[in-house]
């Protein structure tokens, strides 16, 4: 099977998420899977689908300091990015790709393994989505729907900012955000924290192709984007770049607070799975879910599911076992997939939010 491979090098900051997302939206069953590969010329910060900006950015310091917030459409957690690292994103129709999340991390993630392990890196796939060096990320990865597409991004760390990536955090103090510096200092690494000598960039994309094939049974093919894709990835600038777009969390959790009455508590919670951190916006009236807002930095597939398990939770009492029975039908008869994160881990989320 042919893999287009389109090298876009450095572009702008917008453009570095626009291109997966433009060229997704405009696979088709019988497209040819393209792996793009960039790096942003200027720094942001990216945040997960389902998350709030509110919640995980400091705002101030990021207008302070000139650095956009651009909101993906994969999940995951918020992450400051630069010129240190290089995107991958592999754009396969869907009856090309592995069907569930389980399958889809391990396939995508082992080409990246293997090129660390090529430049002397001993990486490692930690499940869910993580590729560690002797207990350090070197890199995570992500996966979405989008349009007909399957969606799976992730990097190569030459080098990252640790100092500037926990300023950018909203954290509860600022003795919080030095334990946070130290242990993201403790827990990352990278190309330059790993070897003498980094590797050139064009050494690790060679490395990194030869692996694709193997791994994945294609023959790369460096190619160009045609004029309807240019055409989709600047429609995907202006979509990323739309304010409703970037605070589509915010406006879900003011509708929910003006739904406030007598009998009414809004509340909120959040609870840590090993597929990543759910945050709750609980509406409850007499004992029942009367409406919700689930948010975090977990990966759910397709992305609309999350929503829509929300909204298919009105109504329902606020008992564990009601609660995660209703969840895991929910997730298997609309085909979600939240990986990592079982129907215990969304009631237990749902529950902490319970008024006393």
């Amino acid at each position: 099977m042919r893999l287009r491979v389109i090298d876009f090098g450095t572009v702008p900051a917008l453009r570095s998420q626009a291109v997966y997302h433009g060229l997704a939206e405009t696979i088709t069953a019988t497209s040819d899977p393209i792996l793009s590969l960039v790096s942003p010329a200027d720094p942001y910060v990216c945040i997960g689908l389902h998350q709030d900006i509110d919640r995980e950015v400091d705002r101030a310091y990021c207008a302070a300091h000139g650095l956009p917030i651009i909101r993906r459409q994969v999940g995951g957690g918020t992450v400051y990015l630069d010129h240190g690292q290089l995107f991958t994103h592999f754009i396969y129709p869907q009856a090309k790709a592995p069907q569930f999340a389980v399958n889809l991390y391990p396939r995508f993630i082992e080409p990246v393994v293997r090129t660390y392990r090529d430049l002397g890196i001993p990486a490692t796939y930690r499940p869910v989505n993580d590729i560690q060096v002797n207990g350090r990320k070197i890199g995570g990865t992500g996966a979405a729907s989008i349009g007909e597409a399957t969606v799976m991004v992730g990097s190569f760390m030459f080098d990252f900012d640790i100092a500037t990536m926990s300023r950018c955090l909203r954290v509860p103090s600022e003795k919080f955000r030095d334990k946070l510096h130290q242990t993201l200092a403790d827990y990352i690494t990278t190309m330059t924290r790993e070897l003498a000598t980094p590797p050139s960039r064009d050494d690790v994309v060679a490395r990194f192709l030869t692996h694709c094939a193997e791994v994945l049974g294609v023959t790369p093919e460096p190619d160009g984007t045609t004029p309807a894709e240019e055409a989709a990835i600047a429609a995907a600038e202006a979509r990323l770049a739309d304010p409703d777009w970037s605070e589509v969390q915010s406006r879900k959790l003011v509708a929910l607070g003006v739904k406030i009455a007598a009998d009414t508590h809004l509340t909120e919670a959040a609870h840590k799975a090993p597929g990543g951190l759910i945050r709750v916006n609980l509406l409850e009236r007499e004992g029942r879910v009367a409406d919700l807002v689930l948010s975090g930095d977990f990966t759910c597939l397709p992305p609309d599911g999350i929503d829509r398990l929300a909204a298919g939770l009105t109504g329902v009492r606020l008992d564990r076992a009601l609660l995660e029975t209703a969840i895991g039908a929910f997730l298997g008869a609309a085909a979600v997939e939240t990986p990592g994160i079982t129907p215990a881990d969304f009631a237990t989320a749902i529950l902490a939010a319970k008024a006393d």
